[in-house]
């Protein structure tokens, strides 16, 4: 018997170092980011411990004799990736533990609040004698964690257990519903902590550069995203559903988890932590066909294959693939998760539709050229190959990648979208280190990887951290935390502190168990500042 690990998995690796056997694959040191979308366990050598379930963050890992019926594709799955991969000793040589450090002579500020800040945030306070401060302008943390995860994931938002401990932790300084730029400027920050770590991820979307794309029903699918999840910036956005398509340009998994909310049904929606508003425009929602657009073929598509094969689980809708044969045909050079998807996406085309459902309709080899009508959307105009065709539609939404924004007094690589670094070191346009400014997340990586992929970032950035840290580079006179609290409230800055995230999240989840849900989110500023005094 064995272990396995499913689609919920977020590649934290949390499970690999407490495997005795060293059976869960690919691992990686601070910085390594492997090419598959989530981890594997050996069937072969797993000694049936339990172990890396007990460790595991966000419940993906089962005992094979308990799968659920939509999961029982992955005991295959674990298995399929060893016989590409042969398991192989781990050579690499644990990460030892950073000696403890004098009170006061290590306080680092951390900018953000998403996966990225938090695995920072938990790294240095795991290191007695250090000193965090983390600044978010929400007046919730998490990121997209919170606003980001589908509704529907609940498994996956758990996650945010990992961080418990750290952020309660004495040495721990919590000041959400503050903007760095806006409220504290950079220098205010090095002004009283030794080094910056900016986790700020990226919060635009890309542009399709297209005709037409700012009519009124064109839309960044981020929107969506963010509507149904109840961010504030996005909470009153309004979306035309009374169509029965609406088109996604981008075939990721932003675009496959769209779909999903837009084709579930209400009942399925009411026992997830949607936002209340979303909830009540989708019970009402005449979409019945999402159409997802992919330049490239099938071969070179963007979503996990956890995600694929999840939406084929989806009660009442169909996913149909088209696209010629020859393309879903597995190739000698196919790497092990891009086979994977070949097959799947075969298999989604031998089933026959079921008269009534739903569908989502993957169109490869199609680029948008035009998005049409004349004060809102009626269409989108696309080429596949020589031909143009029309795709009739009120709603298209684009999902084609996020992009960072300059940040106040850094250096910023328009091309990528990133601040210029060196292993996660701060350089100038001379390629010289930037004395205590650091990155990690999107931000100094690009939009990619998934949840756990910003463990290693931000391992690799906090032991260049402390590598300068231990050379003296850091060493400084820098104002202590009652001068910050006092810079604030002068200047009439009102954190909520990690006390107050407390109780925003427990009257969430109070208002969640009075109708059978997670929670239930307060999505206006206002609303989370009054919970938070509670």
């Amino acid at each position: 018997m064995t272990y396995v690990i499913t689609q919920n998995c977020c590649k934290d690796a949390s499970c690999v170092p407490v495997c005795p056997v060293d059976c869960i694959r690919p691992a990686g040191g601070p910085g390594e980011f492997s090419g598959t979308e989530m981890l594997y366990i050996d069937p072969e050598a797993c000694i049936d411990c339990g172990a890396c379930m007990d460790e595991c963050p966000v419940d993906a890992i089962h005992y094979e004799e308990d799968l659920p019926p939509h999961l029982e594709r992955f005991r295959e799955l674990n298995a399929a990736y060893f016989e590409h991969h042969p398991l192989e000793s781990d050579s690499t040589p644990p990460t030892k533990q950073h000696a403890p450090v004098a009170s006061g002579s290590l306080r680092v500020a951390v900018v953000g609040a998403g996966p990225a800040a938090c695995y920072a945030a938990a790294e240095l306070v795991a290191i007695d004698g250090v000193e965090v401060d983390l600044f978010e302008r929400l007046p919730t943390p998490f990121g997209l964690i919170r606003a980001g995860v589908a509704p529907d994931h609940q498994h996956t938002k758990s996650v945010v257990n990992l961080f418990s401990s750290a952020l309660a932790d004495k040495r721990f300084g919590c000041h959400l519903n503050v903007e760095i730029g806006t409220h504290l400027s950079h220098q205010d920050l090095l002004d009283h902590h030794h080094a910056v770590i900016y986790a700020v991820g990226s919060s635009t979307s890309r542009d399709l550069g297209i005709p037409g794309e700012d009519l009124p029903g064109s839309h960044p699918a981020s929107d969506v995203v963010g509507w149904y999840n109840g961010h504030p910036d996005h909470a009153q956005h309004r979306f035309d559903l009374s169509d029965r398509r609406a088109v996604i340009v981008g075939n990721g998994n932003v675009a496959l988890d769209v779909a999903r909310m837009l084709l579930m049904a209400p009942e399925e929606l009411a026992g997830t932590d949607i936002a209340e508003h979303a909830l009540e425009v989708l019970s009402h929602s005449s979409i019945e066909e999402i159409v997802i657009l992919a330049r490239r073929g099938p071969r070179a598509a963007a979503f996990s294959v956890g995600e694929f094969l999840a939406l084929g689980h989806l009660p009442g809708v169909d996913v149909i693939i088209d696209a010629p044969d020859a393309d879903l045909q597995p190739d000698p050079d196919d790497d092990f998760e891009t086979a994977t998807k070949l097959e799947i996406a075969r298999e989604y085309a031998q089933r026959e539709p079921t008269p009534g459902n739903k569908r989502v309709v993957f169109r490869f080899h199609c680029s948008p050229v035009a998005v049409e009508g004349s004060d809102r959307v009626t269409a989108l105009a696309v080429r596949r190959g020589e031909d143009t065709e029309v795709i009739e539609t009120s709603l298209v939404l684009r999902s084609i990648g996020y992009r960072a924004v300059p940040l106040p007094d850094l250096p910023f690589d328009h091309a990528t979208g990133t601040v210029p670094h060196d292993r996660g070191r701060v350089t100038d346009a001379a390629g010289q280190h930037l004395a205590g400014v650091y990155v990690t997340g999107w931000i100094k990586r690009g939009p990619q990887g998934v949840i756990g992929t910003n463990r290693s970032c931000a391992e690799e950035t906090v032991a260049q951290l402390l590598a300068d840290f231990d050379e003296g580079l850091l060493e400084r006179t820098v104002a202590g935390r009652e001068s910050l609290r006092a810079l604030m409230a002068g200047r009439g800055i009102t954190p909520v502190d990690w006390s107050g995230w407390r109780a925003i999240d427990t009257t969430e989840r109070d208002r969640g168990t009075a109708s059978s849900r997670p929670r239930v989110k307060f999505v206006a500023v206002e609303d989370l500042l009054s919970a938070a005094q509670r």
